[in-house]
């Protein structure tokens, strides 16, 4: 079992930053891939970015604005969100591949407006 808490989410206006974290209730070494999904209204989960412990990949509409990391001391993952766009609005959720089983946070929500 692999828990998940997703913090860092809240309203900032277009062009701006957010970072969110994701602490894990175990050591992330062990985890194959963690990663994060958002979900914006009305529409189907996607993924955002992935990171293993070789290389990150991200999707097409963060590419050069979002960065993954992970801490491995920490056993947290983050998410820098730089030049928010209002279609960036989500719940953003947080993802663990461990043991051939995916894992969830709660989520948490995005909202980028003026």
């Amino acid at each position: 079992q692999v828990q998940l808490v997703e913090s860092g989410g809240g309203l900032v206006q277009p062009g701006g930053s957010l970072r969110l974290s994701c602490a894990a209730s175990i050591n992330i070494f062990k985890i194959y891939r963690m990663g994060w999904y958002r979900q914006g209204p009305e529409k189907q989960r996607e993924l955002v970015a992935t990171i293993t412990s070789t290389s990150p990949n991200y999707a097409d509409s963060v590419k050069g604005r979002f960065t993954i990391s992970r801490d491995n001391a920490k056993n947290t993952v983050y998410l820098q969100m730089n030049s928010l766009k209002p279609e960036d609005t989500a719940v953003y959720y947080c993802n663990a591949r461990y043991s051939l089983k995916d894992y969830w946070g709660q989520g948490t929500q995005v909202t980028v407006s003026s």
